[in-house]
């Protein structure tokens, strides 16, 4: 039907025209209250909006010289942060002269990454930015 006479139905039922799709050739409509369906579809958004799961990038810092139990509570760390859902960025801090042995860091980011290759998959390999040895790992189960 013609655009006058569905306004005019709509206004003659008491409710509103609103266009669907007004690039379709014709025009699509609906006659509804419009109030109700702002209302539902506020309703919508907020029961997605409460839905959803924030991931955030939870920070494990290490030393090259760490030792082999303080490693593992570090892992049991990232391990509780990973099962949570979130990201863990791992990094190793060089001061001073340990800068001369970046293969010592090398050699604790390769033993955490094996300790909690089981739970995580690498999202950004090990690199060195600076005094910082960092590593980037998403879970591997999604929760």
């Amino acid at each position: 039907m013609s655009r006058f006479d569905a306004y005019r139905k709509a206004e003659s039922m008491e409710l509103d025209l609103l266009c669907v799709a007004p690039q379709a050739n014709p025009p699509v409509c609906k006659i509804l209250n419009y109030g109700k369906y702002k209302f539902e579809a506020q309703k919508k958004a907020k029961e997605a909006k409460k839905n959803q799961k924030i991931i955030e990038i939870k920070e494990i810092q290490l030393t090259p010289q760490i030792g082999l139990h303080d490693l593992e509570t570090k892992v049991k760390a990232a391990i509780k942060f990973l099962e949570d859902g979130n990201k863990v960025k791992v990094g190793v801090r060089f001061k001073g002269r340990q800068m001369s042995h970046t293969e010592i860091g090398d050699v604790t980011m390769a033993k955490f990454l094996d300790y909690v290759k089981d739970y995580s998959n690498i999202e950004k390999k090990p690199t060195l930015d600076g005094r910082w040895l960092t590593c980037v790992l998403a879970s591997k189960t999604k929760k």
